[in-house]
């Protein structure tokens, strides 16, 4: 049997429910022309994770991360199922792996897990019985088989670990943009597309608030030699950003308008709390100007974090804009997401966009 083909969809491919038929005929084209079999990752329909967590907290404001990870973990799950039943209408064998099946061991951070151990016979075994394994994004079990759950947006994270466990060389990432801009092309004016960047640059972009990829699904796939294909998640489903050792240098500005800076009275109150939040497994960066640090992304209840670990909590003091030139990152501070966006647009307007290269012309390939 060829090697599986590695394929992830995120939340944006899912705007309705035609959207998982859709989807379905491009995978029932791929496997009529390739005639290799195909583990696709999925990521929970559009907002459906927001509505769940904000289910749960109607019932408890502060609920346990076990339980969080529990449930949160579901909406990924609907949208796997979904995709299959689409691909059943259209006549193909599918199948999905949920979290306790795949064979992902984490450790026990229930809401930010970190793969420990993976076990390729559950997906190797599906893959000679089924044509399309799908597989729910997030999800995973702890030593002793209780639902761990990777994180809010870290499907890509499941994706690598399903192409680690396959033995794949490759794996396609696909999302609402075709690859890695020199900014959110949906907000920031003139972002240009950048067609080859290097594992350390996609993880640094990420860190700092790029939203294409999971910066630690980009770690593991450095580890482990897997290159990332970035394409758009619609036909013709075009291929723009290659992530592998090789990339040239650039430029970029990045920024998440759900990160948030907090302030310290002391550089060792502010290393502590990098340290706290490290340890969870939440993204930071520790702003070596003043006592601050950066929690990116958002999607961290901060007050129910610093209250379980005994953490003063830091004082607001605004949004970081990552300015990249090459390895030199500049991290600038705005008051407000509104601010954040127009200072993004400002710094970008100033880059030196040809250090970016070309901008490549779409693929016309299918899915």
């Amino acid at each position: 049997m060829n090697e599986a083909a590695i394929l992830k969809f995120g939340g944006s491919t899912f705007r309705t429910h035609a959207a998982y038929d859709d989807l379905a005929a491009g995978l029932d084209a791929r496997l009529e022309r390739e005639g290799r079999r195909l583990a696709v990752i999925v990521s929970a329909m559009q907002g459906e994770t927001e509505q769940m967590r904000g289910r749960l907290h109607e019932v408890n404001t502060h609920p346990e991360d076990a339980t969080s990870a529990g449930m949160l973990a579901t909406a990924d799950l609907i949208s796997a199922h979904l995709l299959a039943t689409a691909l059943h209408r259209r006549g193909r064998s599918a199948t999905v792996l949920a979290g306790h099946q795949i064979g992902l061991i984490t450790n026990s951070s229930f809401l930010w897990a970190r793969v420990i151990e993976t076990d390729p016979g559950p997906l190797d075994r599906t893959l000679q019985e089924y044509e399309v394994v799908v597989v729910p994004g997030g999800q995973a079990v702890d030593a002793q088989g209780r639902p761990t759950w990777l994180g809010k947006n870290s499907s890509d994270l499941s994706a690598i670990a399903v192409a680690r466990a396959a033995g794949g060389g490759a794996c396609e990432i696909h999302s609402d943009v075709d690859g890695i801009y020199t900014s959110d092309p949906h907000l920031v004016r003139g972002a240009r597309l950048l067609p080859n960047v290097s594992y350390n640059m996609a993880a640094l972009m990420s860190l700092y608030g790029a939203k294409v990829l999971h910066r630690r699904a980009v770690q593991l796939a450095l580890r482990h030699g897997i290159e990332i294909v970035c394409r758009y998640n619609r036909a013709p489903f075009s291929q723009g950003t290659t992530i592998s050792r090789e990339g040239a240098q650039m430029a970029a500005v990045v920024f998440n308008q759900r990160s948030v800076v907090l302030g310290y009275d002391t550089e060792d109150a502010a290393d502590f709390a990098h340290g706290v939040f490290h340890a969870a497994g939440i993204d930071t960066v520790r702003l070596t100007e003043k006592p601050w640090v950066a929690v990116v992304g958002g999607y961290v209840d901060l007050e129910t974090l610093q209250r379980r670990q005994n953490l003063k909590p830091g004082a607001y003091v605004g949004v970081p804009v990552a300015e990249i030139r090459g390895s030199k990152v500049t991290t600038h501070i705005a008051e407000s997401g509104e601010d954040a966006l127009h200072l993004a647009q400002r710094l970008h307007d100033t880059l030196d966009l040809p250090i970016a290269g070309p901008v490549p012309q779409p693929s016309l390939a299918g899915v």
